[in-house]
């Protein structure tokens, strides 16, 4: 099976950051940098729109997917708001992260900090058909904690 290619294009804002890399020999993803053009501060409680300062190509039948890193989460509260977040194998602008500062302190990010990871995976588009009723299931609609956990 060949290799899927994922397409970089560093954007003015990140000529001079490391292009998305693994970090490991079997991590999942490729970790993103901050491309912000100076400091910034996330207060407890706040959001903010984080350039990466690329644009990227996916491979037709691919997307990518937005995910926290663990480290952040563990060490600061700090994770992505839209997580996991999607990027369409169409979508050609800058890849941006919203990071959410769930933490007690500030969350200060410098340029280059490595903020999120990028999975890139298959995708199943499926047919649609409307039907007026479902097949039954042991479950049927038990949702939300419907199993006492």
């Amino acid at each position: 099976m060949t290799q899927p290619i994922l397409r970089v294009k560093q954007l003015p804002n990140a000529r001079d950051l490391p292009p998305p890399s693994y970090m490991s020999e079997q991590a999942a993803g490729l970790d993103l940098r901050a491309a912000v053009s100076a400091p910034t501060t996330l207060a407890p409680g706040a959001f903010d729109l984080i350039p990466t300062g690329i644009a990227i190509a996916l491979p037709p039948g691919y997307e990518g997917q937005l995910r926290p890193r663990s480290g952040l989460a563990a060490k600061h509260g700090v994770t992505l708001l839209n997580a996991p977040g999607t990027i369409d194998a169409d979508y050609r602008g800058e890849v941006c992260v919203v990071l959410i500062n769930h933490g007690c302190r500030p969350f200060p990010i410098s340029r280059g900090d490595r903020i999120a990871q990028l999975i890139v995976a298959p995708v199943t588009r499926v047919r649609v058909e409307l039907v007026d009723r479902l097949d039954a299931t042991s479950r049927g609609n038990g949702g939300f904690g419907h199993t006492g956990a």
